[in-house]
């Protein structure tokens, strides 16, 4: 089990967080946590490269958000499933100066009682640097099991190769961090890449499977056991898919394949009835998706503390 409870501190010390950082749950056999990386700021303009300006800023309005600027949330996930113990995504790491307050998970991951060395396997959802990125950071790689498993799809590793960002719409100096990232991570972690084509159950329960849209070999995780579901869906979607789902983000390489890979998602999870974590809904992003005709909403859990 996941040690969940904070220990008292002496009054004398301040604890770091302020406010929670981590949520566990349980899916029927399997322990599942949900840990916040910290917020990205972004330009509101990549989040609906397709949409009027003025129903951007009117849906941003709506939303009580600012017009320029917003904090995107990032989330990485635990789960244990039998003796294996799996980490799905790693966050963006330190190295990144424009992003400050991310870059949290291993002290927060440890804060929870969960030691780097006890991962057996690491999941990535795709190679973008908020993905993969924590994964570089100075002595991380040392603290991981030699034997450490990393799934990732094969359509992923082979898109970053030589990867495409015509069709992205992302602040100038991004793609090159994102390409120089992703070949940093190739280069540290190759001889330990366990890559797929389509699907892996990488252990009991818990599934990785490839959507493309986002980037080719983008994939979702889904943790089943017994009655119980959750689906970790990496960048498929946003805060204001749900609203618009047609809209476009500026990180997607592949904007109409993305919407129809997010609006295929959102049917799945509206007839399955599971639960959905995304990388960047609001933290812990755990709740369930309805619909009300073509309009899909997001229904958040009430925290079980």
């Amino acid at each position: 089990m996941f040690l969940t409870d904070d220990t008292l501190q002496p009054t004398s010390e301040k604890p770091k967080d302020l406010v929670p950082s981590r949520y566990a749950l349980r899916i029927g056999d399997i322990d599942a946590m949900v840990v916040s990386d910290g917020p990205l700021p972004l330009p509101t303009t990549t989040m609906a490269t397709n949409a009027d300006p003025a129903d951007l800023a009117n849906w941003l309005g709506q939303m009580f958000m600012p017009p320029d600027k917003y904090d995107w949330p990032l989330n990485v996930m635990v789960a244990r499933s039998g003796d294996q113990t799996i980490l799905i995504d790693a966050g963006l790491g330190g190295q990144f100066p424009g992003f400050p307050r991310a870059g949290q998970f291993p002290q927060r991951l440890a804060a929870a009682g969960i030691e780097l060395e006890s991962i057996t396997d690491v999941i990535i959802t795709h190679m973008h640097m908020d993905h993969v990125g924590g994964l570089l950071v100075p002595g991380i790689k040392e603290r991981l099991r030699p034997d450490v498993r990393i799934h990732v799809a094969k359509a992923e590793v082979d898109f970053w190769m030589s990867p495409d960002f015509s069709r992205t719409v992302m602040p100038n100096p991004v793609p090159e961090v994102l390409r120089s990232t992703a070949k940093s991570f190739y280069k540290e972690y190759r001889d330990r890449l366990q890559i797929f084509e389509e699907r892996r159950e990488v252990a009991p329960g818990v599934v990785v499977r490839r959507t493309g849209g986002h980037t080719p070999g983008h994939s979702v995780v889904d943790l089943v056991s017994g009655n119980e579901r959750l689906m970790f869906a990496g960048d498929a979607m946003f805060p204001v898919a749900f609203d618009h789902p047609d809209w476009q983000n500026g990180f997607e390489h592949d904007p109409e394949e993305a919407t129809r890979v997010r609006l295929a998602l959102f049917r799945e999870l509206v007839q399955s009835r599971g639960l959905l974590v995304a990388a960047h809904l609001p933290f812990p992003s755990i709740g369930r998706v309805a619909a009300e005709g073509d309009i899909f909403r997001w229904v958040p859990i009430i925290w079980d503390f």
